[in-house]
Protein backbone atom coordinates (compact mmCIF):
# COMPACT_ATOMS: atom_id res chain seq x y z
CA UNK A 1 0.00 0.00 0.00
CA UNK A 2 2.80 2.08 0.33
CA UNK A 3 4.04 1.76 -2.55
CA UNK A 4 0.79 2.63 -4.50
CA UNK A 5 0.87 6.13 -2.25
CA UNK A 6 4.11 7.03 -3.46
CA UNK A 7 2.95 5.90 -6.99
CA UNK A 8 -0.09 8.23 -6.70
CA UNK A 9 1.89 11.16 -5.05
CA UNK A 10 4.61 10.98 -7.89
CA UNK A 11 1.43 11.06 -10.49
CA UNK A 12 -0.16 13.80 -8.69
CA UNK A 13 3.11 16.11 -8.43
CA UNK A 14 4.11 15.59 -12.10
CA UNK A 15 0.79 16.00 -13.20
CA UNK A 16 -0.48 19.08 -10.32
CA UNK A 17 3.10 20.71 -9.55
CA UNK A 18 4.07 22.62 -12.04
CA UNK A 19 7.21 24.27 -10.22
CA UNK A 20 10.18 22.46 -11.51
CA UNK A 21 8.91 23.32 -15.31
CA UNK A 22 7.69 26.99 -14.27
CA UNK A 23 11.47 27.24 -12.90
CA UNK A 24 13.06 25.79 -15.82
CA UNK A 25 11.14 28.38 -17.75
CA UNK A 26 12.02 31.03 -15.55
CA UNK A 27 15.66 29.80 -16.00
CA UNK A 28 15.75 30.19 -19.48
CA UNK A 29 13.80 33.37 -19.30
CA UNK A 30 16.52 34.82 -17.44
CA UNK A 31 19.31 32.92 -19.45
CA UNK A 32 18.37 34.08 -22.67
CA UNK A 33 18.06 38.22 -21.57
CA UNK A 34 20.58 38.71 -19.60
CA UNK A 35 23.11 36.44 -20.22
CA UNK A 36 23.34 35.97 -23.94
CA UNK A 37 21.83 38.73 -24.97
CA UNK A 38 23.67 40.72 -22.83
CA UNK A 39 21.63 43.57 -20.90
CA UNK A 40 20.53 44.87 -24.50
CA UNK A 41 17.04 45.31 -24.14
CA UNK A 42 17.50 46.88 -20.55
CA UNK A 43 20.29 49.40 -22.38
CA UNK A 44 17.63 50.03 -25.21
CA UNK A 45 14.67 51.11 -22.44
CA UNK A 46 17.60 53.17 -21.09
CA UNK A 47 17.93 55.04 -23.88
CA UNK A 48 14.38 55.21 -25.01
CA UNK A 49 13.32 56.49 -21.38
CA UNK A 50 16.57 59.21 -22.41
CA UNK A 51 15.05 60.10 -25.14
CA UNK A 52 11.40 60.31 -23.89
CA UNK A 53 13.03 62.60 -20.92
CA UNK A 54 14.65 64.95 -23.69
CA UNK A 55 11.86 65.57 -25.79
CA UNK A 56 9.68 66.25 -22.73
CA UNK A 57 12.29 68.62 -21.41
CA UNK A 58 13.51 70.47 -24.60
CA UNK A 59 11.33 69.43 -27.61
CA UNK A 60 8.31 69.68 -25.68
CA UNK A 61 8.04 73.11 -24.53
CA UNK A 62 9.93 74.59 -28.21
CA UNK A 63 6.61 72.69 -29.63
CA UNK A 64 4.47 74.24 -27.08
CA UNK A 65 5.89 77.82 -27.57
CA UNK A 66 5.40 77.16 -31.44
CA UNK A 67 1.95 76.04 -30.98
CA UNK A 68 1.37 79.04 -28.60
CA UNK A 69 2.63 81.47 -31.48
CA UNK A 70 0.62 79.85 -34.16
CA UNK A 71 -2.14 79.76 -32.08
CA UNK A 72 -2.19 83.81 -31.39
CA UNK A 73 -1.69 83.69 -35.54
CA UNK A 74 -4.96 82.09 -36.21
CA UNK A 75 -6.73 83.79 -33.45
CA UNK A 76 -5.48 87.64 -35.37
CA UNK A 77 -6.91 85.77 -38.37
CA UNK A 78 -9.99 84.93 -36.97
CA UNK A 79 -10.39 87.89 -35.32
CA UNK A 80 -9.55 89.82 -38.56
CA UNK A 81 -11.79 87.51 -40.56
CA UNK A 82 -14.66 88.39 -37.98
CA UNK A 83 -14.26 92.07 -38.33
CA UNK A 84 -14.69 92.33 -42.03
CA UNK A 85 -17.59 90.06 -41.88
CA UNK A 86 -19.20 92.34 -39.50
CA UNK A 87 -18.39 95.09 -42.11
CA UNK A 88 -19.85 93.30 -45.04
CA UNK A 89 -22.60 92.87 -42.98
CA UNK A 90 -23.12 96.46 -42.23
CA UNK A 91 -22.34 97.40 -45.66
CA UNK A 92 -25.48 95.03 -46.58
CA UNK A 93 -27.50 96.83 -44.18
CA UNK A 94 -26.74 99.94 -45.22
CA UNK A 95 -27.43 99.12 -48.92
CA UNK A 96 -30.99 97.96 -47.40
CA UNK A 97 -31.28 100.88 -45.52
CA UNK A 98 -29.77 102.85 -48.72
CA UNK A 99 -32.99 100.82 -51.20
CA UNK A 100 -35.69 101.28 -48.80
CA UNK A 101 -34.32 104.85 -48.63
CA UNK A 102 -34.45 105.00 -52.73
CA UNK A 103 -37.37 103.31 -53.14
CA UNK A 104 -38.74 105.53 -50.16
CA UNK A 105 -37.26 108.63 -52.47
CA UNK A 106 -39.37 107.16 -55.41
CA UNK A 107 -42.35 107.04 -53.70
CA UNK A 108 -42.00 110.25 -52.12
CA UNK A 109 -41.49 111.43 -56.14
CA UNK A 110 -44.61 110.14 -57.33
CA UNK A 111 -46.34 111.05 -54.37
CA UNK A 112 -45.14 114.71 -55.23
CA UNK A 113 -45.74 114.88 -58.95
CA UNK A 114 -49.37 113.23 -58.19
CA UNK A 115 -49.47 116.40 -55.67
CA UNK A 116 -48.63 119.01 -57.75
CA UNK A 117 -50.93 117.78 -60.93
CA UNK A 118 -53.86 117.95 -58.54
CA UNK A 119 -52.38 121.73 -57.49
CA UNK A 120 -52.39 122.24 -61.17
CA UNK A 121 -56.06 120.73 -61.89
CA UNK A 122 -57.26 123.00 -58.83
CA UNK A 123 -55.74 126.21 -60.14
CA UNK A 124 -57.20 125.58 -63.30
CA UNK A 125 -60.71 125.22 -61.81
CA UNK A 126 -59.82 128.43 -59.95
CA UNK A 127 -58.71 130.11 -62.75
CA UNK A 128 -61.62 129.06 -64.80
CA UNK A 129 -63.98 130.27 -61.98
CA UNK A 130 -61.99 134.15 -61.51
CA UNK A 131 -62.79 133.73 -65.56
CA UNK A 132 -66.17 133.23 -65.15
CA UNK A 133 -66.71 135.76 -62.30
CA UNK A 134 -64.52 138.27 -64.04
CA UNK A 135 -67.08 137.78 -66.90
CA UNK A 136 -69.85 138.21 -64.59
CA UNK A 137 -68.42 141.15 -63.19
CA UNK A 138 -67.75 142.24 -66.64
CA UNK A 139 -71.24 142.50 -67.76
CA UNK A 140 -72.41 143.89 -64.19
CA UNK A 141 -70.30 147.11 -64.96
CA UNK A 142 -70.94 147.27 -68.54
CA UNK A 143 -74.99 147.07 -67.79
CA UNK A 144 -74.28 149.63 -65.11
CA UNK A 145 -72.06 152.04 -67.45
CA UNK A 146 -75.28 151.59 -70.03
CA UNK A 147 -77.75 152.51 -67.22
CA UNK A 148 -75.72 155.40 -65.75
CA UNK A 149 -74.61 156.68 -69.61
CA UNK A 150 -78.29 156.38 -70.23
CA UNK A 151 -79.40 158.25 -67.01
CA UNK A 152 -77.14 160.81 -67.79
CA UNK A 153 -78.46 161.30 -71.42
CA UNK A 154 -81.76 161.72 -70.42
CA UNK A 155 -81.39 164.10 -67.90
Amino acid sequence: MDRIIKDVGDIQSRLFDHRPIVNAEIRYFVREFEEKRGHRESRLLENLHKMVQETNEQTLPADLEGIKQQLSNVIGRLEAANHMAERVQQRELEAQKSSQLQENMERMKDEWADFLKEQLRLKEEVDEEHAKAVGQVSIQYSEKKKDLDKLLLDN
